[in-house]
């Protein structure tokens, strides 16, 4: 095996029980990989760097950046927020809110957003960094906020969304729904469109509520617990949902990877899968991270599958983005991987962080970002591409 023995290892750390509203955040270290053989046809090379607080933190957090216009915005764990030029790293604004941030940067509309463990909300000036409002919502959120402009959407760990106005902060209305017993630890972010917001929950549904009249429009379970014990049918949409035009591709651990209708939530197609990372799209592909460290591409329309890549198999994935020709992945031996989009041969590696890269790279233009567990925000570009068809 490439990078460690036993599978099961990897979600141990990121298990959460719910039950009498206790959780557990024990995480476990990971054995040291396997040298992973592959030919190195591409090499990449950093632009700059920058170290935000103390990263992802103790917990299994998932703090991943935003792109606020010509900005990279990162947030660390215990409440460091900085904004950076994404062409040079010039730092913008940096706060320090001194709070156990657990949600990733949300950003938009002339806001930054965070969320914390204590259910904390904060919206910042996406200019200067200055405090705009700051409310509770009494539950922990582990997911960014989204907003439109006039409302922000926040999902709490336990199955709850929560609509806040974007100008005040103030409570408007909220819709619950019951978690399952067992989910590992984390949410998907909402997805805000006009007057619709779409959240992925723990049991396998995906809900689309109408933000002004506080109802549901449609309800989808893309995926069916299956098996005796409540470990076996976890069926977490936890990776973020991904809308392109008028399809909303989704992927749930010990479920499936499914493209719904934004207006219906009817399912399009479905394949069985198991994810808890996420998915990426480019030129009618879809690109998936399975829990298992196989990387699958799948037509969009047809539901074929293009190639399946078992080259970094056991090695706990990030979600996958989609840099010029490449697939990029981190893994939690700290690694940038480079995949061929036409065929997924391991072309590229990269060491970036040894604490592991656990979120998405973030890609603009011809630049890849990589934000590390330790801290380490890094922008790299393509270097060089060698010839090795020979």
């Amino acid at each position: 095996m490439s990078c460690w023995k036993y599978a099961v290892l990897i979600f141990l750390a990121m298990l959460t029980v719910l039950a009498a509203g206790c959780s557990s955040n024990s995480a476990i270290k990971l054995p040291l990989a396997v040298p992973i053989r592959f030919t190195e046809t591409v090499v990449l090379q950093k632009q700059w760097s920058r170290y935000v607080g103390d990263g992802q933190g103790a917990l299994y957090n998932l703090l991943q950046p935003a792109i606020d216009g010509t900005n990279i915005v990162v947030t660390d764990a215990t409440g460091v927020i900085m904004a950076m030029d994404y062409m040079n790293g010039d730092v913008k604004w940096k706060k320090d809110l001194e709070l156990p941030v657990s949600g990733g940067v949300g950003a938009g509309y002339g806001m930054v957003l965070i969320s914390t463990l204590k259910g904390d909300v904060v919206a910042l000036d996406s200019t200067t960094g200055e405090e705009k409002w700051r409310t509770c919502v009494t539950r922990e959120v582990l997911a960014a906020p989204a907003t439109n402009g006039d409302v922000i959407v926040v999902q709490t760990q336990d199955d709850c969304v929560i609509v806040l106005d974007a100008a005040t902060g103030k409570h408007r209305w909220s819709y619950d729904s019951t978690p399952t017993v067992l989910t590992l630890r984390g949410t998907s972010s909402p997805i805000v469109i006009d007057n619709l917001a779409v959240v992925g929950l723990s049991t396998g549904k995906v809900v689309a509520l109408d933000i002004q009249n506080n109802i549901p429009v449609w309800e989808t379970r893309v995926a069916i617990p299956q098996g005796r014990s409540e470990l076996e049918r976890i069926v977490d949409i936890d990776g973020a949902l991904l809308l392109v035009g008028e399809t909303i591709y989704v992927a749930t651990y010990q479920g499936r990877v499914a493209a719904l209708d934004l207006q219906s939530g009817r399912i399009n197609w479905h394949r069985d899968a198991s994810s808890y990372a996420g998915i990426a799209q480019e030129f009618g592909k879809i690109y998936v991270s399975l829990a298992s460290g196989i990387v699958e591409s799948v037509d969009e329309h047809s539901n074929a599958t293009l190639w399946s890549s078992d080259s970094l198999a056991y090695c706990q994935l990030s979600a996958p983005a989609v840099f010029s020709s490449y697939v990029a992945v981190g893994d939690a031996e700290g690694y940038l991987n480079l995949l061929s989009r036409l065929d997924g041969r391991l072309i590229g590696r990269e060491c970036i962080d040894s604490d592991g890269l656990r979120v998405r790279p973030l890609v603009i233009g011809n630049i890849l970002y990589v934000f590390g567990n330790s801290g380490k925000l890094e922008a790299m570009t393509i270097k060089s591409i060698t010839d090795a068809s020979g």
